[in-house]
């Protein structure tokens, strides 16, 4: 809806909880659509709506030591809860899915979004996106 300017309610989930809360965020239609997720590239029917796919790979140290932190910090998780969960679906499930789903992506990030040339790169093509884009007709 929002590739063919039209607004959408985005349900809000609750981390904590594992569920959907009866929140929803509006999001208006833009020029360039952003989409994040770890599991956006397995799934054919949204990887053919997206111009641009771009895979931010970190290593599997750093991204446990954020998902430690955050669920920690943000989600009132102790260590043991991370790591049992993290080793028996996270793992897992990112070695089935989101690792072999990289290969749809037409750009790599390396080093976790930090890599500048990488990112100079994926910049200079939306703004050439941007450039190219008829304005919205309201």
């Amino acid at each position: 809806m929002l590739k063919d300017y039209q607004p959408v309610d985005l349900p809000v989930y609750d981390f904590k909880h594992h569920t959907r809360t009866n929140e929803f965020t509006h999001i208006e239609p833009k020029p360039v659509i952003m989409v994040e997720g770890i599991l956006i590239f397995a799934d054919k029917t949204l990887r053919d709506l997206l111009d641009v796919k771009v895979f931010v790979d970190t290593d599997s140290d750093i991204r446990l030591i954020r998902r430690l932190e955050r669920d920690i910090q943000e989600r009132g998780r102790t260590t043991e809860m991370v790591v049992r969960q993290y080793m028996a679906t996270v793992r897992p499930m990112h070695l089935e899915f989101v690792e072999p789903s990289k290969r749809y992506a037409d750009v790599i990030v390396p080093e976790g979004g930090l890599n500048e040339v990488a990112m100079e790169m994926v910049v200079a093509r939306l703004e050439s996106l941007l450039r190219s884009e008829k304005p919205v007709e309201t």
